[in-house]
């Protein structure tokens, strides 16, 4: 699938962005049958947070355990079935899925509600992120991308304003509480125009 052997213990946990993008998700509310994209979803807690509000939601990630592990999170939280697509913005060519006679169902489509949380973590020189943000954004798409503080946001900024998005940041600083850790990073809101 392309992914590293040594990033394999990266998956399958919890992070703190994710998180947060889920709380940022449940306080905007959702319009009952908003079309909602998540990229690079992981346990894909915010799409869960989503379509427990009556979004419709589409779950994306590049991992090959992502699918299976949130058909175990939707039935661990009593949530019915949910979409999901594979959803690998670094690459045009798509493996074979090894236990299918298909080739992976990709993201397809236009939606109205874009999220990502920690995404920002390789340098993206070709700006194949924003491109595929672009490719799958509706007219009037909102976009929101939680970022820990890692070093690329100002490179990505620059790459959705050359796909017509213009950017609002704000700071989701938490100081740690009895059962909340501390997080330090930034929601990231994107708009055409």
């Amino acid at each position: 699938m392309g992914i590293s052997s040594a990033t394999w213990p990266l998956f399958g946990l919890v992070w703190p962005s994710g998180l947060q993008l889920a709380a940022e998700v449940a306080a905007r509310g959702l319009k009952p049958g908003e079309r909602v994209l998540e990229i690079g979803c992981g346990l894909a807690l915010a799409s869960m947070v989503a379509h427990r509000h009556g979004a419709d939601v589409t779950a994306s990630d590049c991992h090959p355990l992502a699918s299976s592990f949130l058909k175990a999170n939707l039935r661990l939280n009593g949530l019915g079935p949910m979409k999901y697509r594979h959803g690998n913005w670094g690459s045009l060519l798509l493996p074979q899925a090894r236990n299918s006679e298909s080739l992976l169902r990709t993201v397809v489509g236009c939606y109205d509600f874009i999220i990502g949380s920690d995404i920002l973590y390789e340098r993206d020189d070709e700006a194949l992120l924003s491109l595929f943000i672009q490719r799958h954004a509706s007219p009037a798409a909102e976009v929101w991308v939680v970022d820990p503080d890692r070093s690329n946001r100002a490179a990505f900024n620059r790459q959705m304003a050359g796909q017509g998005f213009s950017v609002s940041e704000r700071r989701l600083d938490r100081i740690a509480m009895p059962g909340l850790p501390a997080y330090k990073g930034r929601l990231l809101a994107y708009r055409r125009g």
